[in-house]
Order: C-alpha cells, then sequence, then structure tokens
C-alpha cells in the first residue's frame, strides 16, 4: 500500500515560513534504512516518523538527511499537528511521544497553540572547553561581540551582545562542522518589546547548516533568558531567512514550548 507523507511548517502560521519538517506516520515499524532513505529523498532539516503502541501512546523518531537524532522540536509539533488534523486523536486529546528523550506529550490550546513538554537542558556554568576567539571567527563575528560561551547537552551555546550581532553572523560552516557537538546555539536580547530574545541555530554536523525554526534549542534558550530576564513566560524569534516564532514556559526541569504549524504537501509514497 502507498505510505502517506506530510510536509508541515512549524512555529508559524503563515505559509512558507518556519520550519518545514517531513511526517510519515506509519502503519507499524519500519527498519532504520528505510527510515533513513526516505528522510534523505525528503530532503528536510528532520523527518519524522510516527507509529502507535499498543498502549496508545506514539513512538517517535527524528532523521535528518544524513543521520538520527535524539531531541527535534519543531518535527514533534509537526507530527502532533498532523496526528490531529488526519483525526488520528480527537480534536484535545493529547499526543503522547516515546522518543530516545522519553516522554513528550503535546497538547493543543487556544488559537491551535501546540504546547509540548520537553526536558530542560539549560547551558552549564564553568569553564568551556573551545577557545573563544577561534569559534568568534567559525561564527563571523568578532571576539568582542561574543558575550559568553557554555556547553548544554547537545550544544554549543554562544550569547552575543545584541540582535543586530545575532542577525549579522556569517558562520563558516565547513568548520563549524568540526565543532564537537549537535550544533551551535547564537543567541541575544531581543532589540524590540515583541519579544524577550532572538537567536540562530547553525547544525553543519548533522547535515543541517542552518536550521530556521528549532524547538529543541529552546530548552536551553527558555531556561537562561529565565534567569536572566526573571520571566517563567517567554517569546523568541529565530532569526533565520524564513524566521519561526517559539513560545516558551519554564517549569523546573521542564520546558513547554509552543507554536503554531501550517500542512503544506500531502502525498504518498510509493514504495
Amino acid at each position: 500500500m502507498p505510505q502517506p507523507i506530510a510536509i508541515v511548517d512549524a512555529f508559524t502560521d503563515v505559509a512558507f515560513k518556519g520550519n518545514p519538517a517531513g511526517v510519515c506516520v506509519l502503519p507499524r515499524e519500519r527498519d532504520d534504512e528505510w527510515m533513513r532513505n526516505v528522510a534523505m529523498e525528503m530532503n528536510q532539516a528532520e523527518t519524522a516518523f510516527v507509529h502507535r503502541r499498543d498502549d496508545g501512546d506514539w513512538n517517535l523518531r527524528w532523521f535528518t538527511p544524513t543521520i538520527e537524532v535524539d531531541l527535534c522540536g519543531h518535527a514533534t509539533l509537526a507530527s502532533a499537528h498532523t496526528l490531529w488534523e488526519a483525526k488520528h486523536l480527537a480534536p484535545h486529546e493529547p499526543a503522547r511521544f516515546r522518543t530516545k528523550s522519553g516522554l513528550l506529550t503535546c497538547t493543543c490550546g487556544q488559537d491551535e497553540l501546540i504546547e509540548m513538554d520537553f526536558p530542560s537542558t539549560p547551558p552549564g556554568k564553568g569553564d568551556i572547553d573551545i577557545d573563544a576567539a577561534e569559534l568568534s571567527r567559525m561564527l563571523g563575528v568578532a571576539r568582542d561581540d561574543v558575550a559568553a560561551i557554555a556547553r548544554t547537552k547537545f550544544d554549543v551555546f554562544v550569547e552575543l551582545q545584541s540582535e543586530q550581532k545575532v542577525q549579522g553572523a556569517r558562520p563558516d560552516f565547513a568548520a563549524l562542522g568540526k565543532v564537537a557537538g549537535r550544533g551551535v546555539i547564537v543567541t541575544a536580547p531581543s532589540s524590540g518589546p515583541r519579544f524577550d530574545f532572538v537567536s540562530r541555530f547553525f547544525a553543519p554536523q548533522v547535515g543541517v547548516n542552518e536550521d530556521p525554526a528549532t524547538g529543541s534549542s529552546h530548552c536551553a534558550l527558555g531556561p537562561f533568558w529565565s534567569e536572566r530576564l526573571g520571566k517563567e513566560r517567554l517569546t523568541g524569534h529565530q532569526i533565520s531567512r524564513r524566521g519561526g516564532v517559539i513560545h516558551v514556559i519554564v517549569r523546573g526541569d521542564r520546558v513547554v514550548i509552543g507554536g503554531r504549524a501550517v500542512t503544506m504537501l500531502r502525498g504518498e509514497l510509493s514504495i
């Protein structure tokens, strides 16, 4: 039988914005090679593969065009959106995903805002094992533009002096791809009142030079800016070319990440 598949723009309510993800709702579990090949063919930052478990929860895995990843926010949001839209779940029934990062629960609230309950992965404190001058060169910013460098569970975390410095970063992706970890988060306070902070996310290590809107990076951005600004509820703007708006609520060792989604394409795999 043909396999349905969709492309969903996540962290946006406007077509051709946010972060596109492939979503494949499977009738049964498929082998890793098949999923890797489909993800490579879809050529999105991530393609999500979902199938229902006997206990009613959903197994969820994420693949970039080159590797499997342990956590992906925008493809989780896209998966939940697809399950509700295709009526695999009732409109207000939670989507419970079993993943390599544990149980992730999504709910759909007011104005179709999807909220995802993720583990917090705040940047660590103390010495960092990366030369600041070299990392600045890789990011295409001046050394004086860098306010702080740290590591999260997955990524290198870089605070720059201003939104303009984040926007103006011009990374050397070949060099940046050699930095240990999944990717590099770059952030600064927002220069306007609508958002609390801005960010960009570079991950040539996993085949994605710049991710348009990254939910999982906000598991680190949320706790960082919550402590810095003294707020539990924040709104971030990922200032990639496509852009994305991510709502964050920090609750102890969990982070609720919220956003909207738009289905852009539905089709079938003929294999």
